[in-house]
C-alpha cells in the first residue's frame, strides 16, 4: 500500500459495482487528482451469471473471473477486508490477508461490498448445503456431482448408490432454475460414459417456497420453464420449502423425505452482513439506504450501488409506485456503476450530480444446452422468447456484459470450441483436499511394533537350538 497526499477515494468491494465504479471514476478523473484504493478479499471479480455454466464445464472457470490487478493498473488493489468505518474521523479499518489490521484514511467512500447467500436456520444446512456465490462453490459443485456418479457406478450398497444420485435444489428464481438445468444436462451427458449409472437413476428435485419459479421472466415464461424441466425428469415442488437435512435426509414441509448427497442452496441472497458494523442508514431488508442520486442519505462524500443497496426505481415511481426499488441485478449493477464513478468525480469537483434511472430491458435465463427463455421489455411492449432462440439471447447478452475484451473473447472462444468437442466430463475431486494424498506419502512411517513377550522366548529358544 502507498502513501499519498492525494485525496483517496476508497472502494470497498471488488465485485461488479466495485469494479465498474473505479473504472470509470479512473477513466473520468484527471492525472494526479485522487488516489482509487480497491479492497476486496478477493483479487479477481466473478460475473456470477456465469456460475451455473461454470459448473456444467461449457466455460472455463478461469474466464468467469477478471483480475482486479490486471484491469485497474492505476489504483491500488489491497487484498482484504474492511472492517469497520469511522465516519468522524474518515478511517477505515483494513484486516489484510496476512498480519495486523491497519487504519487506511479516506475522503470518498463507495460501498460495493454486494450480496451474501440468504439462509435459515435450518438443521443441516451449513454442513451440508452447497452455494452458488462465488466461481469456488461452482467448481465445488461439478467436481462433486460426478463424484457422485463414480461412487454410484463403483458401489453394490444400494442405499448408497440411490443417494449419491439424488440431487436437490432449493430456489426457483434465475441461480436455482440455471443450475439445475445446466447441472442436469451435464449429468445426462456424463451418464452415457458410466456402465451401471443411467439418466433414469438420477432424481433431480427442485425446491420454492413461491408458487412459480423464474419471476423474473414473467408468469407464463415461469409456467413454461417449470414445464420444460419436468419434461427433462426434474421434480419441481412449489409452495414448500425445506425443513432439515442432518446428515443429507432431506425433510420438505411437504411431507416428501429423502437422503441426497448433494443439496444445493440458491435460495436467494441478502446484503452483506458487514453493512451493519459501518455506521450507515440502512434499510428493512439491511441495504445502504440511498437516494436517486446513489449518494448514502445523510451523506455528502458516500456513495452505493448495487446489490448491498437500497436505489430508488424512478422510473417505477414516475409512474405512480412511490415503493418501487431497482432489483439486484446485473443489468442495474453495470449502469449504477456508471452513474456511481460520473456522480463521485462530480461530487469531488463541487459540480452538481446526476439522478440514476434505467427503465428495465427485460430478462433472459438460460436452462441448459440450447434451451432458454427471455422477456424483452421494448417500450410497453413485451416480447416472450422460449426455446434455442432466447438461449441465444442469454448467450449473447451476458456474452457482451462481460467486462473487459480479454474475457469476452475467451468465453466465445469456450463457447465456439464446444460446438466442435464434446463436453468434458472429468471429475477433480481431489481437488477438495489437494494436499491429502502428498501428506500420506510424507507423514511420518509408524515405530514397528515391539514383539511380544512370548514370541520373544520362542524366538530366543530358536537361537539356543541353533547354536
Amino acid at each position: 500500500m502507498s502513501t499519498t497526499e492525494r485525496p483517496r477515494i476508497l472502494v470497498v468491494g471488488g465485485g461488479y459495482v466495485g469494479l465498474y465504479a473505479a473504472r470509470r471514476i479512473l477513466k473520468k478523473m484527471r492525472y494526479g487528482e485522487a488516489t482509487v484504493t480497491v479492497v476486496d478479499p478477493r483479487s479477481y471479480m466473478t460475473y456470477q451469471p456465469f456460475l451455473p455454466e461454470a459448473a456444467a464445464g461449457s466455460i472455463s472457470p478461469r474466464h468467469v473471473v477478471v483480475p482486479l490487478r490486471r484491469v485497474l493498473p492505476k489504483a491500488e488493489v489491497l487484498t482484504g477486508r474492511v472492517t469497520t468505518i469511522d465516519q468522524d474521523r474518515k478511517v477505515a479499518t483494513v484486516a489484510p490477508l496476512v498480519g495486523e489490521a491497519y487504519e487506511l484514511p479516506f475522503d470518498y467512500l463507495v460501498i460495493a461490498m454486494g450480496a451474501v447467500s440468504r439462509t435459515f436456520p435450518i438443521p443441516g444446512l451449513a454442513e451440508q448445503g452447497i452455494g452458488m456465490k462465488g466461481i469456488e462453490e461452482s467448481i465445488g459443485l461439478r467436481n462433486h456431482v460426478l463424484e457422485q456418479l463414480d461412487k454410484a457406478d463403483s458401489t453394490t450398497d444400494e442405499d448408497v448408490r440411490r443417494k449419491a444420485l439424488t440431487f436437490v435444489f432449493v430456489g426457483g428464481g434465475f441461480a436455482g432454475a440455471e443450475t439445475i438445468g445446466e447441472v442436469e444436462d451435464m449429468a445426462r451427458d456424463a451418464a452415457k460414459y458410466y456402465t451401471s449409472v443411467k439418466r433414469e437413476d438420477m432424481r433431480f428435485i427442485l425446491v420454492d417456497a413461491a408458487d412459480k419459479i423464474l419471476p423474473e421472466v414473467g408468469p407464463k415464461l415461469g409456467a413454461y420453464g417449470k414445464e420444460h424441466l419436468e419434461s427433462r425428469g426434474v421434480e419441481v415442488y412449489l409452495s414448500t420449502s425445506m425443513d432439515s437435512c442432518v446428515d443429507g435426509h432431506v425433510v420438505l414441509k411437504n411431507g416428501l423425505e429423502v437422503d441426497s448427497s448433494t443439496i444445493v442452496w440458491t435460495a436467494g441472497v441478502k446484503p452483506n452482513p458487514a453493512l451493519a458494523r459501518f455506521g450507515l442508514p440502512l434499510g428493512p431488508r439491511g441495504h445502504v439506504d440511498t437516494s436517486e442520486k446513489l449518494q448514502v442519505q445523510g451523506t455528502d462524500y458516500i456513495w452505493a450501488a448495487g446489490d448491498n443497496a437500497q436505489v430508488p426505481d424512478m422510473v417505477g415511481r414516475r409512474a405512480g409506485n412511490p415503493n418501487a426499488w431497482c432489483p439486484p441485478n446485473a443489468q442495474h449493477a453495470l449502469r449504477q456503476a456508471k452513474v456511481l464513478g460520473d456522480n463521485v468525480i462530480s461530487g469531488m469537483r463541487g459540480f452538481p450530480q446526476k439522478e440514476y434511472s434505467h427503465a428495465n430491458k427485460g430478462a433472459v435465463a438460460g436452462l441448459g444446452l440450447h434451451k432458454g427463455v427471455a422477456m424483452i421489455v421494448m417500450g410497453k411492449v413485451k416480447i416472450k422468447v422460449k426455446g434455442r432462440l432466447a438461449w441465444y439471447m442469454h448467450r449473447g447478452y451476458h456474452g457482451m456484459a462481460m467486462p473487459t475484451w480479454n474475457r469476452k473473447i475467451r468465453i466465445f472462444a469456450d463457447w465456439t470450441l464446444a460446438m466442435f468437442l464434446k463436453r468434458e466430463v472429468v471429475s477433480l475431486g481431489a481437488m477438495e483436499t489437494p494436499r491429502e494424498e502428498f501428506y500420506e506419502a510424507a507423514k511420518p512411517s509408524p515405530a514397528p511394533v515391539a514383539a511380544k513377550a512370548d514370541g520373544d522366548k520362542d524366538k530366543a529358544g530358536e537361537k539356543a537350538k541353533a547354536s
